[in-house]
């Protein structure tokens, strides 16, 4: 999974119709409405460690698109003593103790895109001045929709995809040693190598969302960045 790096902020986004609020079909939240995207701790799935505050850019029945802008406030885990998780060598990394911290997004936005049953996500990054940089398969638990947001499972495998359309692995060591620490099980690996395998065909293809021109799209530039509530860690007790 990516995590939150320092970087220069996008230039100034270029609106694109029906990028402001709007109504939203029922049982789904507006463009515009501001959500919670979560993670759950792999070493203990009744707590969560990540949580950004995204916006919702469009929730269908297909497809939940949302936008997470330069400097949103998130929680990210560091280890107990406050080192950045990926300075800890790999083969301690998710052994050494750790605890979560309020921090903010650093560098350019992210457009996050997922379809309800999809064990991934896929997120489109830009350089500076809009300029895009690739895609990035995130997979993970398909989402579990509560009334304040989506909590998900990350399964530390991922793809990386260039607008040239090559793709590459990302993150198979940490994989493999979070299937040494017992943070994975053998039904798991083979489950998320197989969702892996899906979204290569899928790529392979150039399906949607590769397919459908989201690296042209811009934020609604009247977007206020979205607020990190105090109580970010709540239990989803509102269903959808």
């Amino acid at each position: 999974m990516v995590e939150t790096t320092e970087g220069e902020t996008a230039g100034a986004p270029v609106p694109v119709a029906g990028a402001g609020r709007g109504a939203a079909e029922p049982g789904h939240w507006a463009p515009g409405e501001q959500v919670l995207w979560r993670y759950r701790d792999n070493a203990d799935p009744r707590r969560f460690h990540i949580c950004r505050p995204v916006t919702v850019v469009q929730d269908t029945e297909e497809l939940l698109a949302v936008w997470m802008a330069p400097g949103t406030p998130c929680v990210k885990p560091v280890l107990a003593d406050g080192t950045p998780v990926h300075r800890e060598p790999l083969a301690t990394r998710y052994t050494t103790p750790r605890r979560t911290v309020r921090d903010h997004w650093f560098g350019n936005g992210v457009l996050k895109l997922a379809r309800p049953e999809d064990p991934w996500s896929v997120w489109l990054f830009w350089e500076s001045g809009w300029h895009f940089k690739n895609w990035y398969v995130n997979l993970e638990e398909p989402r579990h929709r509560w009334s304040g947001g989506i909590d998900s499972l990350d399964h530390f495998l991922d793809i990386c995809v260039y607008p040239d359309r090559r793709w590459e692995w990302r993150d198979e060591d940490e994989f493999a040693q979070a299937r040494r620490d017992g943070l994975v099980t053998d039904a798991q690996v083979a489950a998320v190598r197989s969702a892996g395998r899906a979204a290569v065909a899928q790529i392979a293809a150039w399906e949607g969302p590769f397919a459908d021109g989201w690296e042209d799209w811009r934020p609604d530039p009247a977007w206020e960045v979205p607020a990190l509530p105090e109580n970010w860690d709540r239990p989803p007790d509102c269903l959808r």
